[in-house]
């Protein structure tokens, strides 16, 4: 997608201004849903404005919700690198005030504009068109065009910047720049749409992955289940050069052991027993992209010598087939269990992990990332379902932030989003209060319960009664035996819910369903 929109901005000085003004509100709605920093997304948008509209100049101002400063936030700016603005300052600060469009055709004899600015400069301004970005009710910036080259913006010059103010305002939805319904302006909650948080673990997360989406070397993430790791390996393909090409998804845990080769290398017709056809695989259909392996730890031992070769030559061979193919594709790894020490128990191969972890980005577990982000990321999930369950305006009341914070949440994003969910659907009013959360408090951290093998415990029953804290199992046991037990007495104490189950083992529900399986 990216390189057609390229080409467009390439060509764009021969097109026609209806054409550009077309072209800018097709590629603008098309580049919403990407995980992108703002900047990015809007990184020619200025310029195509300015030459959509006849123009010399244009402008996106935003308010700051902190502030109340109006900021220049992308501009043709060679002079100096942002504006800012008092509330309520100039011809921007009046739109903004007001809501109003605003079209001069001489800003100097209009005693609202702030001249002073352009004189800093030394820029002369003659005409102006500014039109309010506003969302849910609320001016959330101005977007300003300056210098009309035929002398005057005409009323369907007004028109059309009012459309494109309602797609930026769309656009400002599903990015990292979010506006509170009960007050002016945004507040900035991270650096990639739909990724949130501004602890200091996840600046450091932020900075890999930039660094990392700028090569083609692969990537390993590690973190607790929930963390967020499938969104991440996103935002690592959509800001990298492949972002034209297909993103893969392979998980793992939900593999056969039977079909998993096939799965990921396709077969040819014949292979095997309803082989009727020539299949590709997910290696394959990553061709110029990124295949995303999630959960790598759970792929058999079998199969990691074949996944090898592929990693370090990118050759494979679909099964029942002699031809050996490649494919051009960029390998970005997720799991939630200690790989390194798998290898050294033999569960895992060394090498496999060293070519894995060439870069490896540890995600935090949402505990570790302090309140701000937790309460941030909750409102952001109670937008959400609002809308999606079309419960009008909800937010959370200030005495449910506290318990938020102060929970542990083992289940780590993923839990925190379906707690929001819940607690959206059920609540009776337009606020949130901490018992529509349903919080459990016997479970305040996110470790797993104890196990204490003992020889002469054989004759002890494998289901430990729910309130046990520790868990006793025989010593003499084989390793898949263990920890089926153990995954067993887990689910006891959790009542037989797989959920809550899965979460305190800090698994995946389709690896908790494996476990449980009987040998």
């Amino acid at each position: 997608m990216t390189g057609m929109l390229r080409a467009r901005r390439e060509t764009a000085p021969y097109m026609s201004e209806h054409e550009q003004r077309f072209e800018l509100l097709a590629d603008l709605g098309a580049m919403i849903a990407g995980e992108v920093e703002l900047d990015d997304l809007l990184a020619t948008f200025a310029g195509r404005v300015a030459r959509a509209l006849g123009a010399d100049r244009a402008t996106l101002w935003l308010i700051d919700g902190a502030t109340g400063e109006i900021r220049s936030r992308v501009a043709t700016l060679p002079e100096v690198p942002e504006l800012r603005m008092p509330p309520g300052a100039g011809l921007v600060g009046h739109a903004a005030t007001t809501g109003e469009l605003v079209n001069i055709r001489d800003v100097a004899g209009d005693p609202r504009w702030a001249g002073h600015v352009a004189e800093r400069l030394g820029y002369q301004v003659a005409s102006m068109l500014a039109v309010p970005i506003v969302r849910r009710g609320h001016v959330r910036g101005v977007l300003q065009v300056l210098n009309k080259h035929a002398g005057a913006f005409t009323e369907h010059d007004e028109q059309f910047v009012r459309r494109l103010g309602e797609q930026i305002g769309r656009a400002l939805d599903y990015t990292t720049l979010r506006g509170d319904d009960a007050q002016r302006g945004l507040a900035l909650r991270g650096r990639f749409n739909h990724v949130i948080g501004t602890s200091p673990a996840m600046a450091a997360v932020y900075e890999q992955i930039v660094r990392a989406a700028q090569t083609d070397a692969t990537v390993l993430l590690h973190g607790e289940t929930g963390t967020g790791k499938g969104l991440l390996a996103r935002a690592i393909h959509v800001n990298s050069g492949r972002r034209d090409g297909p993103i893969i998804h392979v998980d793992c845990t939900t593999l056969p052991d039977a079909l998993v080769e096939s799965e990921l290398f396709g077969h040819e017709r014949g292979a095997y027993t309803g082989a009727d056809s020539r299949v590709i695989g997910k290696v394959e259909a990553a061709h110029g992209g990124t295949l995303f392996l999630d959960e790598i730890g759970e792929l058999p031992l079998l199969l990691q010598a074949k996944l090898l070769r592929f990693v370090q030559e990118r050759n494979f061979e679909r099964v029942g087939g002699r031809e050996t193919l490649s494919a051009d594709v960029r390998i970005v790894a997720a799991t939630n269990r200690d790989l390194a020490a798998m290898a050294a128990a033999g569960q895992f191969r060394s090498d496999l992990y060293f070519r894995l972890r060439v870069v490896e980005i540890e995600i935090p577990p949402l505990r570790d990332r302090g309140g701000d982000d937790i309460v941030d990321l909750a409102s952001h999930f109670v937008d959400q379902m609002a809308r999606r369950y079309r419960k009008g305006p909800l937010r959370l009341a200030d005495a449910a932030k506290p318990a938020l914070m102060a929970y542990a949440w083992p289940g780590n994003v993923r839990e925190l989003e379906n707690t929001i969910e819940r607690a959206v659907v059920m609540a009776p009013g337009p606020l949130i209060h901490e018992k529509d959360l349903r919080l459990e408090p016997r479970r305040t951290t996110g470790s797993m319960p104890a196990i204490t093998p003992s020889d002469s415990m054989l004759s002890m029953p494998a289901f430990p009664a729910a309130s046990t804290t520790d868990i006793t199992l025989p010593g003499n046991l084989p390793l898949e035996e263990a920890e089926r037990r153990y995954a067993l007495a887990v689910l006891d104490r959790e009542g037989g819910n797989q959920s809550a189950a899965a979460r305190a083992l800090n698994i995946s529900r389709n690896r908790l369903a494996r476990l449980l399986k009987p040998g």
